[in-house]
């Protein structure tokens, strides 16, 4: 029953010390709705239902015992995200909303994407993306040059569920489209941005030689560090440049790009700049990334890290779900199994969705789950939970 649904979503609130203001917030939907749910009066549709579970810290499960699951949906919604871009270069449809109403919904998926709120973003990008096409075909002058940027920063939200959800080929066209818009806007800021996430491509293929070059070339083309959005665009390339070489395994080029990260970062406060997270938290949060990238001889740095330091609120959810996921990573390879999983424990309660999709999460908990076997049900729920059971 629906009323059952609002209970228990209440309930759980309440076991987090959290306002019905506090869950709104946090999860992207109306104080109005929110009420609405805990009465009985709604019952939650699976997208509200995925972001009240994220904002809760909860397997969405446990709310509805009837959920299909996050996954099962997202999977249901690639074949119409690819049919949205398949004709992407070609004027087809107008758009069935107003430029105002679009520009808020493209904020709306920006704001998911960094909550990995994947389910949102999923039911939203076909629509989402055929709006910003039909207005970037229809606009001229100032306007066309605001629809690519708008297209970019739709083409990127719905990028972050196909990667994240294994659909690699779709990604790499959703970038593609991404890097068209972005050349549109004439806006070096923006293209910068568009060669940031197309460093995906090149960690999904393991392209260890064409991706460290690209980036490079990337970051040749970048303006200088002239204003602070243009320095953090420059300093996240950095970021990624340096997570990508640590994958080909060069470490010398992955701390070099590194620092030149934090030298950008001195002078900025943490935010988040046409998308991108970048700050001083950011580059330390890539300290262990490349650290751990790197391999199992690199792990002291990252575990030296963070003993001393741990992201706070200033850094979007997927970015810190991330981390954690890594630390847990250097803390297994390091012989601290139980320190392992209470990291991932804290991933998943940052963004469940990140962590449910993430190969390494899924890949270490079932390596602790198998060292110890006969331990806590916890372990074996969440091994169950991430499917690595």
């Amino acid at each position: 029953m629906a009323d059952h649904i609002g209970q228990r979503v209440a309930a759980r609130r309440r076991a987090r010390r959290m306002t019905q203001q506090d869950l709104a917030r946090e999860s992207y939907i109306s104080l109005v709705m929110v009420k609405s749910i805990e009465r009985g009066a709604r019952k939650p549709s699976p997208v509200l239902l995925e972001a009240l579970a994220s904002a809760l810290s909860v397997d969405a499960s446990r709310l509805d015992p009837a959920y299909a699951g996050t996954h099962h949906r997202v999977h249901t919604a690639l074949p119409r995200i690819s049919a949205a871009i398949a004709g992407y270069d070609v004027p087809l449809d107008p758009p069935s909303r107003p430029m105002a109403e679009l520009r808020k919904a493209v904020g709306d998926a920006i704001r998911w994407r960094l909550a990995a709120q994947y389910g949102h973003i999923a039911n939203a990008a076909p629509r989402l993306l055929a709006d910003a096409l039909g207005h970037l075909h229809a606009a001229a002058g100032r306007g066309r040059t605001e629809a690519a940027r708008l297209v970019a920063d739709a083409a990127r939200a719905a990028d972050a569920v196909a990667y994240k959800y294994g659909a690699h080929d779709l990604s790499a066209r959703l970038i593609d489209v991404m890097r068209w818009a972005a050349d549109q806007t004439g806006d070096p800021d923006v293209i910068a941005t568009a060669a940031y996430v197309r460093a995906e491509t090149f960690l999904a293929a393991q392209a260890h030689r064409a991706g460290p070059a690209a980036l490079e070339r990337a970051l040749d083309a970048a303006a200088g560090a002239g204003s602070g959005q243009a320095a953090a665009v420059r300093g996240a390339l950095y970021m990624r440049t340096a997570v990508v070489a640590a994958r080909a395994g060069n470490a010398a080029a992955a701390y070099t790009h590194l620092r030149e990260a934090g030298r950008l970062a001195d002078g900025l406060g943490e935010d988040v700049y046409l998308g991108t997270a970048f700050g001083p938290s950011s580059v330390r949060i890539h300290e262990v990334a490349v650290a751990v990238s790197l391999g199992r001889e690199h792990i002291g740095h990252a575990l030296e890290v963070a003993h001393t330091w741990k992201p706070g609120e200033e850094i979007p959810a997927e970015r810190r779900s991330g981390f954690y996921i890594e630390l847990g990573r250097a803390q297994l390879w390091a012989g601290r199994p139980d320190d392992a999983f209470e990291s991932l424990k804290v991933a998943r309660k940052l963004a469940p969705q990140h962590v449910r999709e993430h190969p390494w999460a899924r890949a270490d908990v079932e390596t602790i789950h198998r060292i110890k076997r006969a331990d806590a049900e916890s372990l074996s729920t969440f091994a169950k939970w991430i499917g690595a059971v």
